[in-house]
């Protein structure tokens, strides 16, 4: 099923096709074209079986969500301990993004912010599916401006799942390079952890043949440090070893460098 909706989508949007070479063609411009078509299909089929795999996520109970999703060793019982708060996992937009955050729900509750969709039954089916487990705290992205309601939810003891990676406009953000190409960025995990002394991490979801593997990294040292931006490319170059080891289950539809630096024409 997900390969005849790749397939459609691949046909039938171009738009997200267009979006998606040329994030490529930026991010890569030593890979051939042929490789670059070759990972957005797969990126395609990725994203196409992620969607999917939501009738489990949002409809299958625990024991099936975790059948499905699985935590390297160790690592559940780290993100629980309540001596591990306050706590920052920030998580990548990958093709397992909600099987992650889903997955972390049936053990702890957590708090997260989350984009409303325009279609109002597709909007319900995503915020109803993410409640399922542990009543978790989801706060509209109205104003990302605004970290009160998340440091509320952080000081509650709730470990904040936090993705980093998306283009939210020229306010609020700084440019630091995404593969050596200037990208409007939020400074919050460094503006968050600076506030409430959190610990930090990265949390990577690795699409399988059965599931998703649940891998992260050490709590990161020295973070955050007395300059945002500096913080913010830590993050960054830590997203880009990631995206090169499994480059098609990045979300490469979304225009990640929608906002350009004052003079440079758009890249789309």
């Amino acid at each position: 099923m997900a390969k005849v909706m790749a397939f459609l989508f691949w046909h039938l949007i171009p738009k997200r096709r267009h979006v998606t070479l040329t994030n490529l063609r930026v991010c890569f411009p030593d890979w051939s074209e042929e490789k670059r078509i070759q990972v957005a299909k797969e990126c395609f089929f990725n994203l196409s079986r992620a969607a999917l795999d939501h009738g489990v996520l949002w409809k299958g109970t625990r024991e099936q969500v975790l059948e499905m999703v699985k935590f390297d060793d160790g690592l559940v019982e780290r993100l629980t301990n309540e001596e591990n708060r306050p706590l920052i996992m920030i998580a990548p937009h990958f093709a397992g993004l909600d099987a992650t955050g889903i997955a972390f729900n049936t053990f702890v509750r957590g708090v997260s912010l989350y984009q409303r969709q325009s279609n109002p039954v597709w909007d319900k089916a995503a915020y109803d599916g993410r409640m399922r487990f542990s009543d978790p705290i989801l706060i509209a992205k109205s104003d990302q401006s605004d970290l009160r309601p998340v440091i509320r939810a952080m000081r509650q003891g709730l470990p904040f799942y936090y993705l980093p990676d998306m283009d939210h406009g020229r306010r609020n953000s700084i440019f630091v390079p995404f593969f050596g190409v200037p990208a409007a960025t939020l400074p919050m995990a460094s503006r968050l952890a600076k506030m409430t002394k959190a610990k930090v991490l990265m949390c990577m979801p690795e699409m399988t043949d059965w599931g998703y593997q649940i891998h992260v990294t050490d709590f990161f040292d020295n973070f955050p440090t007395d300059d945002p931006e500096a913080d913010t490319l830590r993050v960054t170059k830590e997203l880009e070893a990631w995206i090169e080891k499994y480059p098609s289950q990045y979300m490469w539809t979304h225009r990640r460098f929608k906002t350009r630096p004052e003079g440079e024409p758009s890249i789309y």
